[in-house]
């Protein structure tokens, strides 16, 4: 590979798998792709990489689109980024010649989850020379403008926009800092990172020379055409619960039966009783009406979604934003307690709880479950804030229809979706803001070298672009 294969790779494909949950508005996340190392997250390459960087601070402007003074006066914001030189070519004693830099543009979650698991930048970084910097979006980590509960009262600076003008303004002030100005900058992200990517190649060419935009579904959005695919997520879900996934062939059957289960037991205080015994719910989790029920469900079909993005054939902290550990290829492992033709009953409930269990109950600790709460606070959080700019400009059309998939009827409603946002947020979506702002359907019209496999184990491959590709 050459560098100049990069810097014509607008869109690089390669990876496995996309995609979080959240409890009050539906969105799945956008958080995991398979840049991993093979070895998975035990091995001392892994665990080392941290102590491989310096970790950086630098006053960012909290709103670079106005001039109105923010709340409280405040102008800036501290935003994290790490600097990693090991395999930085340094040039000659003047300086010059110096190498490229691979610029990691952070998504939903702490930047040192993607520091520690994009394994295509520490691996090209060598052979080109690279400097690595991987820098965090801001909201996430530890990069956040307010503390406290100010922070959710002062969203509106969470967007795509506002973090790629973070980094414009990051890479300026770096590469004059580290006199390298002349080397060019290639970006990396993969799922909402890698839309980044693609977009800020678009909006700053001036600022990243290329990027790899890996399961970046940039064609998400209502307004495209041909249409995007409310279902395929769901479809892909359920893939990795049947035999082409690898695992037992009565799972996903068995998992249309309890939703049903759920629904019918349900609508009694008898029913509801079962549902919270089979369950094993905390006393704290009241179960008391048909609404509570549906939460529980929508809890129940979020551990599989996370499931089935974190399908990795080695035990990986990933999804679980590094707090724990799932199990290699984690939705097999669920599947078990799902594995015997015809469940019905208290059996049937059971082997739902023990399937989310090992999402929910990845450490093996918990004594019942409350499915107003996710595997770890990390988690929690990183939802909510991606839940908000899922209300605001990252609208993108979500169903699911019992047939076609392992789960029940729940067709694309945006008239819904946007007062489920109000109540939430006090904000209205703008379902049309990514077809009106970004090149979408023309993207591939751009000069692109696209290394491409069929993805049928990503739930977004349906939604990103699949340039014409070279052999590889």
């Amino acid at each position: 590979m050459t560098l100049a294969l990069l810097l014509h790779c607008f869109a690089l494909l390669v990876t496995q798998l996309g995609g979080r949950a959240v409890g009050r508005v539906w969105t799945p996340p956008l958080s995991p792709w398979r840049w991993l190392q093979p070895q998975g997250p035990g091995s001392t390459e892994y665990t080392s990489r941290l102590h491989m960087c310096k970790m950086c601070w630098r006053d960012t402007t909290l709103d670079h689109f106005s001039w109105a003074p923010p709340p409280e006066g405040i102008t800036t914001y501290k935003q994290r980024y790490f600097v990693c030189d090991k395999f930085w070519h340094k040039g000659g004693s003047s300086g010059s010649n110096k190498g490229p830099i691979f610029f990691y543009l952070g998504n939903e979650a702490d930047v040192t989850l993607y520091l520690n698991n994009t394994g295509l930048m520490w691996e090209s970084a060598e052979e080109f020379g690279a400097l690595l910097v991987f820098a965090e979006h801001r909201y996430y980590g530890e990069s956040k403008p307010y503390s406290g509960s100010k922070l959710q009262h002062n969203m509106q600076y969470l967007t795509a926009e506002q973090a790629m003008a973070d980094y414009a303004e990051l890479l300026r002030e770096l590469k004059s800092e580290l006199k390298a100005v002349a080397s060019p900058v290639i970006g990396f992200g993969g799922s909402y990172g890698g839309m980044l990517a693609a977009w800020m190649r678009m909006k700053y060419p001036h600022v990243l020379a290329g990027s790899v935009a890996a399961s970046a579904p940039i064609w998400a959005f209502p307004g495209e055409e041909p249409p995007v695919d409310p279902g395929a997520f769901a479809k892909v879900v359920t893939r990795d619960a049947t035999p082409a996934g690898g695992a037992p062939q009565a799972c996903a059957g068995n998992l249309r039966t309890a939703w049903q289960q759920l629904k019918d037991g349900g609508g009694s205080e008898r029913g509801r009783g079962q549902i919270r015994r089979a369950m094993q719910l905390c006393p704290a989790a009241s179960l008391t009406s048909t609404d509570e029920v549906d939460e529980l469900a929508q809890w129940a079909q979020n551990a599989f979604d996370y499931l089935a993005m974190g399908d990795f054939p080695y035990p990986s902290g990933y999804m679980l934003n590094g707090q724990g550990e799932l199990p290699a290829y984690p939705m097999r492992t669920a599947c078990q307690p799902l594995s015997k033709e015809g469940l019905t009953g208290p059996a049937l409930l059971e082997g739902l709880r023990q399937a989310v269990g090992t999402f929910y109950n990845f450490s093996g600790q918990l004594h019942c479950y409350n499915y107003s709460e996710g595997p770890n606070p990390e988690t929690d959080d990183d939802s909510n804030f991606w839940e908000y700019q899922a209300c605001t400009e990252m609208v993108m059309p979500f169903s699911r229809n019992g047939v076609d998939d392992m789960f029940w009827q729940q067709p694309w409603d945006l008239k819904a979706f946007a007062q489920q946002c109000k109540k939430a947020w006090g904000v209205t979506p703008r379902p049309y803001w990514a077809q009106d702002k970004w090149v979408l359907q023309n993207y591939c019209t751009l000069p692109c070298h696209a290394a491409c496999r069929r993805l049928l184990y990503d739930q977004y491959a349906s939604s990103y672009v699949l340039c014409s590709c070279v052999s590889q």
